[in-house]
């Protein structure tokens, strides 16, 4: 998967400051724990950590093009592009020659034959920087959804850019300033495309590429959803999923190394393993190894049938006859200093009232890579198909709101014990609604579209551009920083522009939440899983984690000096800290401890500067 950074400045000899441009680097050994390099050349620094997946040995990085001795282009490249063989073919005859096998090399020859054209014929999750040293420019790209994560600096005479923030706040010049609507971006639910958090930093949208030359910086969009009419009937359309499913799966199975699928037990997660699954069993490539997660259950608490996780993993993995592996997470695990630090180093960001999630989501991905290198994921398919509840609940609908957070003078749990100045200040359910008639406005609509449709395609359209990023960017720092490729079939660009088209009656044909693809895929599951109802990812519910995050707030407030004091209103804190913890064993009462913690962390490893 790897990490990348670098750095063009045509105002500064760049070969003098290798040791910056190292460090910057170095930030990403996680994402890239088998092999690094550094390509530099006067204005310009390439960085590259790498986690091999594909062509072990001929994959290595910065890889440079040279032909008569003159070096044509240098790429710095995370991801995978799944067509890759397709377009080595395609290349190879229009007389490009390879010296690798690598999908690498074939990105870095599909720019020398069509230039910054080139993303119109890549499918995958990537993102990349070449620099082309005769026209002296820079190219920034990202892959059409977002998988893949890129931000970027600009300064007077160029740019920094990295995988991560951590790469570009390496650089001892830039400033860890985090604004006002930095701050509003980390504490709520909503990510803004493009927005970085810190001032002065932005990041590559989806579906976007980033130009850097003498003449400056410039921005064009290479993808975007689009409305179109849908001119299939309800067969053709459950056929057509199931057909770009099958195909889209296939393709994400190359792999150099270990593979396997994470299964939940869900109707998203066990379509991917039972398809994965069948397509190796064809390719007589073995069976499928499978891993799903658990947490330890509080004395005599036992979770409802219906709605725990490996009972409908377990007859999953029967049904589809793979190797299954159970992952059991204990508060111990949770609970380690060393592990939540790890987390905090992968986000750049704070744990937020999710923090339980984060971390699990890190310890399930570390044991998945003691055995695999590269995982499957059914994320996605909730915002794809339309599984959340809110999508089925009128109020929910017709409400001008962001749905997965509800109406924008409504303040979510996870702020309760920050200071009421402060919450006053950041009037986050203003910063909200602007966000969400922003993001209302951009929709795109078919002409004279209206009523439960046009509402239906907004709702659609938010969810996968301003909650979907939340959970992409979760899966990716978490899955890197134990140096695993986690793989999303659903973000297929090609399954996201067709099923955002099909009309919401057709979508919901038979009154369930996902009718496209519990039907495109009832023959591949057994009938408890494929009549299962959503379910979101497990949150541990035993009363020790809660007294454990509580204990570790009880001991801040009693330092005295920690930086995320005066942020708190001190009065509520003392309050909730004298409360019972049963009281604040569930997810969402422990929220406000959760974002105390996390921004203490936060505040403290970053030596953040908060300009309010």
């Amino acid at each position: 998967m790897c990490g990348i950074a670098g750095r063009v400045d045509f105002d500064r000899d760049l070969t003098r400051e290798r040791e910056t441009a190292q460090a910057m680097t170095d930030t990403l050994a996680d994402r890239g724990p088998d092999d690094g390099g550094l390509w530099m050349d006067r204005h310009v620094a390439l960085g590259h950590r790498r986690l091999s997946v594909i062509d072990i040995e001929g994959g290595k990085q910065p890889m440079t093009a040279v032909e008569h001795g003159r070096e044509l282009a240098v790429l710095a490249y995370s991801g995978e592009v799944y067509n890759f063989r397709e377009l080595r073919g395609q290349l190879e005859s229009y007389g490009h020659r390879f010296h690798t096998t690598s999908d690498t090399e074939v990105v870095l020859r599909a720019y020398l034959h069509w230039g910054v054209e080139l993303v119109d014929h890549l499918n995958g999750m990537y993102a990349f920087g070449i620099w082309d040293p005769v026209r002296e420019e820079l190219l920034l790209v990202r892959d059409r959804m977002g998988v893949k994560p890129l931000y970027y600096f600009p300064t007077r005479h160029g740019v920094l850019f990295g995988s991560e923030p951590k790469a570009i706040l390496a650089d001892p010049n830039i400033s860890r300033t985090v604004e006002i609507d930095g701050l509003r971006e980390v504490l709520d639910v909503v990510k803004t495309p493009g927005h970085a958090i810190y001032a002065g930093m932005h990041e590559v949208l989806a579906g976007e590429l980033v130009r850097v030359n003498r003449s400056g910086l410039h921005r064009r969009r290479y993808w975007q959803l689009r409305a179109w009419p849908h001119p299939d009937d309800l067969p053709t359309t459950i056929r057509t999923v199931r057909e770009l499913l099958e195909d889209i799966v296939t393709r994400q199975l190359v792999s150099d190394v270990p593979l396997c699928s994470l299964l939940s037990g869900g109707l998203d997660s066990s379509a991917v393993a039972a398809m994965a699954g069948t397509a190796l069993a064809a390719g007589g490539a073995g069976r499928l190894r499978t891993f799903a997660v658990d947490f330890e259950p509080a004395d005599n608490v036992q979770p409802a049938p219906d709605t725990a996780d490996p009972p409908f993993a377990r007859e999953m993995a029967r049904y589809a006859r793979t190797e299954h592996n159970e992952v059991l997470l204990d508060n111990r695990g949770l609970l380690d200093t060393g592990v939540r630090a790890a987390v905090q180093r992968a986000m750049d960001l704070p744990l937020n009232h999710w923090g339980d999630m984060w971390v699990s989501l890190h310890l399930l991905f570390r044991a998945v890579r003691e055995r695999s290198t590269v995982a499957l994921s059914g994320e996605a398919a909730d915002e794809v198909f339309c599984g959340y509840p809110f999508f089925h609940d009128p109020r929910s609908v017709w409400e001008d709101a962001f749905p997965w957070i509800g109406a924008p003078g409504r303040y979510f749990d996870g702020t309760t014990l920050l200071d009421r100045g402060l919450l006053r200040k950041l009037d986050i359910p203003g910063y909200r609604r602007m966000r969400y008639w922003e993001a209302v406005g951009e929709t795109p609509v078919l002409p004279g579209e209206d009523g439960i449709e046009r509402r239906m395609r907004e709702l659609c359209y938010l969810t996968l551009t301003r909650f979907l990023r939340v959970l992409l960017d979760r899966k990716d720092r978490m899955s890197m920083a134990s140096g695993l490729e986690v793989r999303v079939p659903f973000c297929d660009h090609r399954l996201v522009e067709y099923v955002f088209n099909v009309p919401w009656s057709m979508k919901t044909f038979d009154g369930r939440e996902k009718s496209l693809l519990r039907a495109a895929t009832a023959d591949l599951l057994p009938g408890s899983v494929r009549n299962r109802a959503k379910r979101g990812y497990p949150m541990t519910d035993h009363p020790g984690y809660a007294q454990g995050i509580r204990d570790e707030l009880a001991g801040l407030v009693a330092e005295g000096d920690a930086p995320v004091l005066p942020l708190l209103d001190g009065d509520r804190v003392r309050e909730f800290l004298r409360r019972p913890v049963e009281e604040v064993s569930r997810q969402y009462d422990r929220g406000g401890i959760e974002t105390a913690l996390g921004l203490n962390v936060w505040l403290t490893a970053n030596q953040i500067t908060l300009d309010l």
